[in-house]
């Protein structure tokens, strides 16, 4: 009986089961149809197209992918052409197909996307890598290879790996081209590098003749770093054309695009005159990790080719895209899904056409079919296939090689987890993410023109004209600046250390000098320094500061000069004298430490008087002691002791401030009897601001904008001033005579001033740290080479060899050249007489709580008068006479030691009390 019953379940069972099975196999299709977009003459398309054919012969021949169902691809030839693209993509529609694959151009894919889009059916491009194609725009797009945003930014971490800041870049005129530029000059932007010239080739139009005047203006550029956007046909031409314009040599760097390696590998015999052409060029070809599976399919690749064609990394993401379909179609039949497509209602017949778009249908499972795409998760030839968020595969990376003899060499690997490595990206993507500039390392390279020296980068443009070299035509301090009368040449300090900065360039530099001024007063240097910023000069040698306002607009080299702002003022010699004791303090200072005298003297005497003899008597005593004890401890030799916990206490800091006081006060006395004094009423910038005399400045200088705009000084009170001698006769006039109070320029103008006038010294420090620089346009490479050109000069001596020749000229004593004040101010110890007032303070006040506390006690003790006015007379004397009372302070100590007697003699039967004569108790104590 249970057999039967077993039987008759496991029958029920399998019947179920059978009847899944075949409502599963029910919905799938005999024949699945994919079209296929291809360009057969290309060298791309050539590769995808046998690619393609393998899959869809290794797809029907595994069971266990479609299990029955039949792959079959159309193929339809677009021949690179967005109108035949299309036109095969509708065809594509009236045979009901569910997904196409291809284009390989991004121009064809934009248009077949609006196409797709509408109709529902996938489109999947293992080639088209314009990264402007997104799932945002055109959901039914699938990028099967990698966007050219990761290319880009693989190359922009090659420029800024070796220091380079610009880059020219030379691109195909379309979307592929244009919009691969733009990606390229968003990533340089982002590392702080830009693209200095970019110029479009028009695509199939193009001919040799418009190739080459398109070098001849890319050779005339500064930037020797070519980014080359193309396709191969265009691409090999142009790089046959440079080396026929001699770019292909030392100094340049050619960067191609993958689409160099991708024709190299497809083909079998790379033609040698080609390889010539492309020595020391780098290049960037799509990685494809290595594997069992890839190393198999490439032996029967040279199987089915006979050799005659290689395979290129495009074929790879070919053969994986028809197996990302299959899978996708798999999933999407196990999941229930129904080859059907639906009439576009919104495409009505025109009449009179013999267009039949009727035919043209939407494919129902589209939807399910795309999820199931981008889904997908196996591992191709081409590594792994897996899209993320925005629809893009996962893991991209590239290959970094190096053109060098006969073939393509591989320096290094890209990926956008770590950015430039020799490690495979698909080890590196395994790690934490590491794009420290540390972490980014390539092998060594070989370099247009034989060298494994990295090019600078730039070079100076062959087209003729000469830089225009912008000099100030100074009227007044010729020697660092001034023009030969005459002639456009310029001699003095400046000229001289950029000639000699110019003769250690690794280039020729070809410049002309063009004077900015007339020579009869200072040109203004901002506004020479503008005229970079205009494009009237390409640079501007001389004494210009480097100010925050200027750095905004322009570069400037390594300073070399250092300068900075300084104040000239007259000056007297002050003799020591009978009263010279008195300079080392301020007026302020003697007074606050006479009235800290007095203070610390009272409140001492306040605190002892209660318990201290020394302190009591009568009042004139009082008052001579007080005197006598706050002098006296200026040499600590008072001869009155401190009793009190307070008084000990205020004394010991009070001794401290003045151990702090005679100390400066004898350095101070000292180095003014034993130095020569010189004085001046300006100290400093600080000081000049608070006086309401004329300060005079340069003409020209930047110093006026700073005293006005950053000191505050109203320019009511600035006096231009346009020579040395106009500096010496306003300063003798001085501000009560029609002259100047000081003057403000800088360091180097003011110590050739100096050195032929003794008369004036420089006041208080330098108020502001700059130096001089010649100034060039921003981001130009000459700002980099003259300012190591200068370091050179600094380092073997010749810069200062230049100052002593120019500058060294001085007829003064150089004995005290700046002046400095001499006395010691209160500001500089207000926080040891604050210490001292607050420590006095706080001892006062416990001391009158503690009297206020005998007072309450003495009061309680005390019978209520009945008149009002003798009871607050009472209570006044009352507390007079406890300020007053003399106070044992060894009483409580005794009162304490007779106590402790008392209890011990009791023990020993010794009794005391009241009786007993107070004579008797001492004796006894």
């Amino acid at each position: 009986m249970k057999f039967i019953w077993f039987s008759a379940l496991w029958l029920l069972l399998f019947g179920v089961i059978s009847n899944g099975l075949s409502a599963n196999n029910s919905s799938r299709s005999d024949v699945v149809t994919l079209g296929a977009i291809l360009s057969f003459d290309s060298p791309i398309g050539k590769v995808a197209k046998i690619a393609i054919e393998e899959a869809v012969k290794d797809v029907n021949v595994n069971s266990s992918v479609l299990k029955g169902t039949k792959l079959v691809v159309k193929m339809h030839d677009s021949n690179c052409s967005g109108f035949l693209g299309m036109v095969g993509a509708i065809q594509f529609m009236e045979t009901d197909a569910v997904a196409i694959i291809g284009p390989e151009s991004s121009v064809v894919a934009h248009t077949l996307s609006f196409v797709t889009n509408d109709l529902q059916v996938p489109l999947l491009s293992y080639a088209a890598t314009d990264p402007t194609l997104s799932s945002l725009q055109f959901p039914y797009f699938v990028r099967t290879t990698q966007s050219d945003l990761y290319q880009m930014t693989a190359i922009a971490d090659i420029v800024t790996h070796y220091g380079w800041k610009q880059v020219v870049v030379i691109y195909l005129d379309d979307d592929y081209g244009r919009n691969g530029m733009s990606a390229l000059g968003d990533a340089l932007a982002a590392r702080r590098c830009e693209i200095s010239y970019k110029v479009g080739i028009t695509p199939r139009v193009s001919n040799r003749d418009d190739i080459l005047d398109i070098l001849v203006k890319v050779k005339n550029v500064e930037s020797r770093i070519i980014v080359l956007h193309t396709y191969s046909t265009i691409g090999f031409m142009v790089f046959s054309l440079a080396k026929y314009l001699g770019m292909t040599g030392d100094g340049y760097v050619w960067i191609a695009t993958d689409w160099l390696t991708s024709v190299a590998d497809s083909i079998a015999d790379f033609p040698p005159e080609q390889m010539d052409d492309l020595q020391g060029a780098l290049v960037l070809r799509q990685h494809t990790a290595d594997s069992e599976r890839k190393r198999a399919f490439s032996k029967k690749w040279v199987k089915r080719t006979a050799g005659t064609l290689g395979l290129s990394s495009y074929g790879f993401y070919a053969y994986d895209t028809v197996w990302l379909v299959a899978h996708a179609i798999d999933a999407f039949f196990r999941q229930g899904g129904i080859v059907s497509f639906s009439k576009y209602s919104r495409l009505q017949e025109v009449e009179g056409s013999t267009l039949h778009l009727e035919a043209m249908s939407i494919f129902d499972g589209g939807p399910l079919l795309l999820k199931n795409i981008l889904q997908s998760d196996f591992i191709g030839l081409s590594g792994t296939v897996k899209f993320n968020s925005d629809g893009s595969l996962i893991h991209p990376a590239y290959d970094v090689m190096n053109v060098v003899g006969s073939g393509f060499h591989r320096i290094g690997y890209w990926s956008k987890n770590s950015g430039l490595s020799t490690v495979p990206p698909e080890v590196l993507y395994t790690m934490p993410p590491n794009l420290s500039s540390s972490n980014q390392v390539l092998k060594p390279v070989v370099w247009p023109g034989d060298t494994v020296d990295t090019p600078r980068g730039w070079s100076f443009p062959e087209n003729g004209n000469l830089l225009r070299i912008g000099v100030p035509n100074r009227a007044s301090f010729r020697e660092f600046v001034a023009r030969v009368r005459g002639t456009d040449d310029f001699k003095g300090f400046c000229i001289d250390v950029f000639t000699a900065a110019e003769t250690l360039l690794p280039y020729p530099f070809h410049y002309k000098f063009i004077p900015f001024g007339d020579g009869r007063k200072n040109p203004s240097y901002d506004e020479i320094v503008q005229k970079i910023t205009t494009g009237e000069l390409d640079g501007v040698v001389g004494d210009i500061a480097i100010v925050t306002n200027r750095t905004k607009e322009v570069d400037f080299t390594q300073p070399f000069a250092t300068s900075g702002l300084v104040i000239v003022a007259p000056f007297k010699r002050l003799n020591t004298g009978a009263w010279a004791f008195l300079r080392p303090f301020s007026p302020q200072m003697w007074s606050v430490t006479a009235i800290f005298f007095i203070v610390v003297g009272v409140v001492v005497w306040i605190l002892e008087h209660r318990i201290n003899d020394e302190f009591r008597g009568p009042p004139k005593r009082q008052i001579i002691t007080v005197v006598w004890f706050s002098l006296s401890t200026m040499f600590f030799a008072q001869r009155e002791n401190t009793m009190s916990t307070l008084g000990r206490g205020v004394l010991i800091i009070w001794l401290f401030v003045v151990l702090i006081i005679n100390s400066s006060y004898t350095a101070s006395l000292t180095s003014i009897l034993t130095v020569q004094q010189i004085y001046s009423p300006i100290k400093g910038i600080d000081s000049l601001k608070e006086t309401d005399g004329p300060i005079g400045y340069q003409e020209g200088s930047f110093s006026e904008h700073y005293l006005s705009g950053e000191i505050g000084i109203a320019k009511s009170r600035l006096v231009s001033l346009g020579s040395p001698e106009e500096y010496a006769t306003a300063l003798q006039k001085g501000p009560r005579n029609g002259g100047v109070a000081a003057v403000v320029d800088e360091r180097p103008y003011v110590e050739l001033f100096l050195s032929s006038q003794c008369k004036f010294r420089i006041v208080g420090q330098e108020f502001t740290r700059s130096g001089w620089g010649f100034a060039f346009p921003r981001e130009s490479p000459f700002a980099i080479d003259f300012s190591t050109a200068i370091l050179q000069l600094s380092e073997n001596g010749d810069l200062q060899r230049i100052h002593d020749k120019w500058l060294t000229k001085s007829s003064c004593s150089k004995d005290n050249t700046e002046i400095y004040s001499d006395q010691l101010h209160l500001k500089s110890f207000w926080g040891l007489f604050l210490i001292c007032g607050v420590v006095c303070f706080v001892s006062l006040l416990i001391y009158f709580l503690r009297i206020l506390q005998k007072y309450r006690r003495a009061a309680r003790d005390e019978p209520d008068s009945e008149d009002q006015s003798t009871s607050h007379t009472k209570r006044l004397r009352t507390l007079l006479s406890i300020i007053d009372e003399k106070v044992d302070p060894y009483r409580r100590h005794k009162r304490r030691k007779l106590e402790s007697l008392s209890n011990d003699n009791t023990e020993n039967g010794i009794e005391t009390n009241a009786k007993t004569p107070r004579r008797l108790q001492s004796s006894i104590f």
